[in-house]
């Protein structure tokens, strides 16, 4: 499932993505300083989990993650993620386009907000992310901190029925 998105985006699976360039990405060191459950190293194995493990997502629960286009060029990936009764929204995007942020969180909740199976997306992001105006800005509130894998997390909540 392919969905494209004014002009300039697209989301496009995991798959349908040359896994060179996710490899690339998820090995930036600048990730890592705010990724706490990400490994030390990545491998080419590591990306081709990673995208077996997202496209059983896909699979199980008809949702999941993409690699984010701009303008055709892979910029990061990210999407929903059913964390128990709850759907979660992730977005790693490669250190270059980290301004194009905010404007692919509003097309994918976007999509959020027409799909009734998403009453409300959650947000975790580590301690270490000290800039969250963007989640306010989205209508985001704080719903204090959280364990996920043995990591401290702060969560977020969006309400989109």
């Amino acid at each position: 499932m392919t969905a494209t998105i004014p002009e300039t985006f697209t989301f496009s699976r995991l798959s349908q993505v040359d896994p060179d360039l996710i490899t690339a990405h998820m090995r930036d060191p600048r990730l890592a300083v705010h990724m706490p459950l990400m490994p030390a190293s990545w491998s080419d194995a590591q990306t081709a989990g990673f995208i077996q493990a997202k496209e059983a997502c896909w699979d199980r629960d008809g949702l999941g993650h993409w690699a984010f286009l701009h303008q055709g060029r892979y910029v990061g990936w990210g999407g929903f993620q059913r964390e128990g009764g709850e759907w979660d929204f992730g977005l790693v995007l490669c250190p270059e386009h980290f301004g194009l942020g905010l404007p692919i969180a509003r097309k994918a909740l976007d999509f959020a907000h027409t799909d009734p199976r998403i009453p409300f997306v959650t947000f975790l992001l580590p301690p270490s992310r000290r800039h969250l105006g963007a989640l306010r800005r989205l209508g985001a509130r704080p719903m204090g901190e959280v364990d996920h894998a043995g990591h401290r997390f702060l969560k977020f909540r969006l309400d989109t029925a």
